[in-house]
């Protein structure tokens, strides 16, 4: 942290509250590839027993 006057200039990791794990790049991923899965099956059994 620099102080120049009254201004304070603070670091991208100082200004952060807490940690940025990668997690919610998981969570999307997964989320996605099972909203793909779900709508693939409302529409492909339909289909075939139809």
């Amino acid at each position: 942290m620099e102080r120049e006057g009254d201004e304070v200039h603070v670091d991208t990791d100082e200004a952060r509250g807490g940690s940025t794990p990668h997690v919610v790049r998981w969570v999307l991923a997964i989320s996605l590839t099972l909203a793909v899965i779900a709508m693939s099956a409302v529409w492909i059994v339909p289909a075939i027993t139809g």
